[in-house]
């Protein structure tokens, strides 16, 4: 069986207790109001909320495929222009889809992927130290076209690459992720003739990861972007499901609530016991934290509401955050990612048969040892009274990561309806992107910039 499931066990009253634990009556009472979540959120699929159908984009993906066949072989790199939703999915697919090493030693035929998901000059220019950009292709990927980070790294590419490759050589090195019609990008494509792909109307930013934004990326590193969307479909089809006791989505947003409307736990964990998972923790992060963390409700009304997202990689913080997951405040609950089929098992053997510390491993195996380790935090939270599910992958590939992208995706947005906010805007980003380009100088934003040097404190508090 090849479909993720959702191990709820350790998050109800009877394992758990009920002062941490969700008791039967608590989902029973929630559950017409999920079934309400569910049918408003499907009910916008062919209108705002589009990236519901994004499994079934069928000629996209076959545009996709094309563009991707016909480039093979001719880039030594692919490099992502993006950042927030136009980057974690495209790292968390590559993260999960290929080799830990793709970048160190690529598969034959297939490029290295470098996603540039920061303005800091450290990170891009020791990229331009390293790399030719006479053998890279760069996808610049923006929905509004406007975002200052992008727009830079992609003025700055452009440069180096019309320098190495001319006017006209350059342009078969840059293929735009944008907006159909509206936006400086798009008027850019229009000007030069860049090779381009839509965001369609409808996908916002973290929303975006099955349509162009992370499928193309994808497909040009070598991922099954057509597995990808077929687990999506199923997941999809499992979610269509009214029941909170049958359909993961429902259950999983009605439980982020409980947990924190109920039981006062604000920090959602997280735990990826998996390393070719731990980039979705990032991933989850933004799409948790940028839909459901809001100042205002529908109503208009003050609210400041909204769970903290935290990520943890097993067996790494086991040994860095455990401690406080285990002993410190009952303010968070868990989600753990696991894998019950790894690609390898790694043998272990000892020539210590005298030191115990050292034997007892021999004839085991890493990935024994990995699942143990894993069972052993389960075990130390559960016993702790803190509440943890798990999400479980029968192994990693495209068809179950499809499902699980397409999973927190409806989950997240039925939270919105749970918490009553607009899970879909994001003002408090918009604020700090009108500060930046005030402080840029943008023109039509000199007000803002007036306004930013008049309130600048006059002396600096430097200790």
């Amino acid at each position: 069986m090849d479909r993720i499931r959702l191990d709820a066990t350790n998050l109800m009253a009877d394992v758990v207790g009920p002062e941490h634990g969700i008791t039967p009556a608590e989902l029973e009472a929630l559950a017409p109001a999920s079934a309400a979540a569910l049918e408003a959120v499907r009910a916008r699929r062919t209108g705002d909320l589009r990236w519901l159908d994004l499994p079934y984009q069928d000629a996209v993906l076959e545009q996709i495929l094309d563009y991707a066949a016909e480039v093979q072989g001719r880039f030594e790199n692919v490099v992502v222009l993006g950042i927030g939703g136009s980057a974690l999915g495209n790292l968390a697919l590559s993260s999960a889809l290929s080799s830990p090493y793709q970048d160190v030693a690529p598969s034959e035929g297939l490029p290295r992927l470098f996603v540039l998901d920061n303005v800091d000059p450290d990170l891009v220019g020791e990229w331009i130290d390293h790399f030719d950009v006479g053998k890279t292709l760069f996808n610049v990927i923006s929905k509004s076209g406007g975002t200052a980070e992008t727009m830079s790294q992609f003025l700055i590419f452009r440069e180096k690459l019309v320098e190495a490759l001319g006017e006209d050589g350059h342009r078969e090195h840059v293929v735009v992720t944008t907006d159909a019609e509206k936006g400086i990008l798009r008027e850019i494509v229009n000007r030069e003739g860049y090779e381009s792909f839509v965001v369609p109307d409808g996908v916002g930013g973290r929303f975006s990861v099955l349509s162009p934004v992370g499928l193309l990326s994808s497909a040009l590193v070598g991922i099954d972007v057509r597995g990808l969307l077929k687990g999506a479909a199923a997941m999809d089809e499992i979610c269509a499901t009214p029941s909170i006791d049958e359909n993961p989505a429902q259950f999983y947003a009605a439980a982020q609530w409980l947990m924190q409307s109920s039981k006062d736990k604000a920090i959602s964990v997280q735990f990826a016991y998996s390393h070719r998972l731990r980039l979705f923790a990032d991933w989850y992060a933004q799409l948790l934290g940028e839909s459901i963390g809001k100042r205002k409700g529908r109503d208009g009304s003050d609210r400041f509401v909204g769970p903290t997202p935290v990520r943890a990689v097993g067996v790494t913080d086991q040994h860095s955050q455990v401690q406080l997951y285990v002993e410190g405040p009952f303010d968070k609950w868990f989600t753990m990612l696991t894998v019950e089929e790894s690609d390898h098992l790694v043998p272990i053997q000892s020539p210590y048969p005298d030191l115990e510390g050292a034997h007892y491993l021999n004839g085991r195996h890493l990935a024994e040892l990995f699942r143990a380790e894993r069972d052993g935090t389960r075990v130390a939270l559960t016993e702790a009274g803190r509440p943890n599910c798990s999400v479980v992958f029968p192994k990693v590939d495209a068809h179950t990561v499809g499902q699980y992208v397409y999973w927190m995706e409806l989950a997240v947005a039925l939270m919105g309806e749970h918490y009553d906010i607009d899970a879909f805007d994001q003002p408090g980003v918009e604020a700090g992107k009108v500060a930046a380009y005030a402080l840029m100088g943008r023109a039509g934003y000199e007000a803002r910039r007036e306004e930013l040097e008049r309130s600048a404190p006059a002396a600096r508090r430097l200790i």
